[in-house]
């Protein structure tokens, strides 16, 4: 089944954005009541899918992380209003739109493994949403919105009742300015007692509502925030150290997990390698900083790629930087960023050396 759902999606996959146009199309077609889920513009729905996809492939033949992965999908989507019924007419949808562009590559077998893999999915997917007994999703209200730079703010945001996430994990959210197009964003700050999540947001092109929050989100709006996702973390029970690799708001992450380790004396050593084009994308550089001058477990290394007169930092792509210090085969390895960023350094690890079940990311990470 594994060798069948690989070999076809490698055929399909150079046309990802019109096989994702073509699911929807046919989703919409035979549920018609489904396209009322969704926003209006469909952009960021189609490449979210597609990452997904991709997410589930990669991890099809190991259960013990691609289960997880749906339990928290299927989870989170109860936000949407998802149902059990929902997921016949996705199966038939997905397996159409694959069919249409895997070509000749499409026999009966590869048919069933594709069937099969995705019944495998959406019962993960139902069990665990029927199972949750949490809220569908916590609401919100921003208490503190701060520019620090044109295009980058921080928004605070108290909900109603505690997300119950872990250090490292992001959330899904649905903000006023833009009704029904979900964003996923990584909570800053480790888990306190006034609840308060702490969200930096960068406002990137054709980012509708990662632009609409720099700009336009102000105190006393009102949020609605879906179920924790992800499984960035340090377990603080294991010797083995740490390499965290971040780009430009893809510190949020590690920022929390360092944030909650801070709090212990003893933990594994981390060393952060944080990057960006120019020195404005490391906006959180004086704070880690500050934290790794009284908690000695803890090291950070700047790394600029666009900016050469700025001193006390490497040059060079953020890949180019960590693989010249090294293979890293001994270290558990984080990485968080865009999307082309965590393909480049994954991939440069890899040939570098080090081990791929070393190697942990999380697939939801664009606007």
């Amino acid at each position: 089944m594994v060798r069948l759902i690989r070999e076809s999606w490698a055929v399909v996959e150079p046309q990802s954005d019109e096989v994702a146009k073509f699911f929807y199309g046919t989703l919409f077609s035979i549920a018609p009541a489904t396209r009322d889920l969704f926003a209006v513009n469909m952009d960021v729905q189609r490449s979210r899918l597609l990452r997904a996809l991709v997410h589930v492939i990669q991890m099809v033949d190991k259960p013990d992380q691609l289960l997880p992965f749906l339990q928290q999908l299927g989870r989170d989507h109860r936000k949407f209003g998802v149902v059990t019924g929902h997921y016949e007419a996705v199966g038939t949808a997905l397996l159409a739109a694959v069919k249409r562009y895997a070509g000749e590559s499409w026999t009966g077998e590869v048919e069933r493994a594709w069937a099969e893999c995705y019944t495998v999915m959406a019962s993960a997917m139902t069990e665990a949403a029927a199972a949750d007994e949490g809220p569908a999703w916590y609401n919100g209200e921003v208490v503190g919105h701060e520019r620090l730079e044109s295009d980058l703010a921080v928004i605070r945001v108290r909900p109603d009742h505690p997300v119950p996430y872990s250090p490292g994990q992001y959330v899904s959210v649905e903000v006023p300015q833009r009704p029904r197009l979900w964003r996923y964003l990584t909570p800053a700050n480790c888990p306190d007692e006034d609840g308060v999540l702490e969200f930096h947001v960068r406002g990137v092109d054709r980012g509708w509502v990662s632009r609409a929050l720099v700009w336009h989100a102000r105190p006393g709006d009102q949020w609605r925030i879906g179920s924790p996702m992800g499984t960035l973390g340090v377990d603080r029970t294991s010797d083995t150290k740490v390499l965290m690799i971040a780009g430009g708001t893809g510190v949020t992450p590690m920022r929390a997990i360092i944030q909650d380790l801070a709090q212990y004396g003893t933990n594994p050593h981390v060393h952060l390698f944080y990057g960006g084009r120019t020195r404005d994308d490391i906006y959180d550089l004086p704070n880690l900083q500050q934290v790794a001058m009284s908690n000695p477990w803890f090291s950070i290394t700047p790394v600029l790629d666009s900016d050469p007169t700025v001193g006390g930092a490497e040059h060079g792509t953020l890949a180019d930087v960590v693989t010249e210090f090294g293979a890293w085969q001994d270290r558990d390895i984080l990485v968080s960023g865009s999307p082309e960023m965590i393909r480049g350094t994954v991939s440069r690890l890899l040939v570098a050396g080090a081990p791929l079940d070393r190697i942990h990311y999380d697939p939801f990470t664009l606007d």
